[in-house]
């Protein structure tokens, strides 16, 4: 398994707080975690994009905004503004969670056509679509994959979190497999420690989307600590 110093597994953090309940004062201190511990970006629901933004300005650590969360179920012209909405109040990356429905349906016009819309509106910036795994069978799970890379996007990811599973080292191996070597594949849903943030990334996962990131990364410099 590949090492990594605390740097490099931060660079690879979503550090996420969708909770509902999530207070302005909890977006301040998600973005002075990710500003201190330089994580990828701050990932929240759209309502508090401008926020996170405000917080991380002058900083490296970009925002990702839900989309379509986290049903996906929601009509395709919802998503595609609330995708544009995200865009306008700062936000660098769109996780969208697909329509699971329309997927099991076997509409993957519908699908495919909707996740376009949704890249479309994001306007270049990077777009990682949730399959939500827990709820599809393997055939199902290539389909979507094939879909995603169709749409333009840029990742695969497994789950909400808040459904009835989260990742899982077999979903991001036949993700990883389906997708190719250079596509991005996200693991999120569940990661609360640093060996199972280390073991999705050994099966193939580029991203990590956790709330546990300060423990996950602060486990890494632990671990080294006591290696000499």
């Amino acid at each position: 398994m590949k090492t990594f110093s605390p740097l490099q597994l931060a660079a690879l953090i979503d550090h996420t707080l969708l909770k509902a309940d999530a207070t302005v004062a909890d977006i301040e201190k998600v973005c002075a975690e990710a500003r201190e511990h330089k994580f990828h970006s701050v990932c929240v629901n759209g309502s508090r994009v401008a926020e996170a933004w405000h917080f991380l300005d002058g900083s490296d650590v970009k925002v990702a905004s839900v989309v379509g969360f986290p049903l996906g179920a929601m009509s395709s012209d919802a998503k595609r503004f609330e995708t544009e909405a995200a865009i306008d109040d700062g936000a660098h990356e769109i996780d969208v969670v697909l329509n699971v429905g329309r997927l099991k349906d076997g509409d993957d016009k519908y699908v495919l056509r909707e996740l376009r819309d949704v890249v479309e509106a994001a306007d270049e910036r990077t777009v990682k679509v949730i399959l939500e795994t827990c709820l599809l069978t393997d055939e199902q799970k290539i389909r979507a994959c094939h879909l995603v890379v169709e749409s333009g996007a840029h990742f695969v990811k497994t789950s909400t979190g808040f459904n009835t599973g989260g990742a899982t080292i077999a979903d991001v191996k036949l993700m990883r497999a389906t997708v190719g070597p250079k596509f991005g594949v996200k693991a999120s849903g569940g990661i609360r420690d640093t060996q199972t943030a280390l073991a999705m990334i050994a099966a193939g996962a580029t991203r990590l989307g956790t709330s546990a990131s300060v423990a996950i990364v602060k486990g890494i410099a632990e671990q080294q600590s006591t290696a000499y």
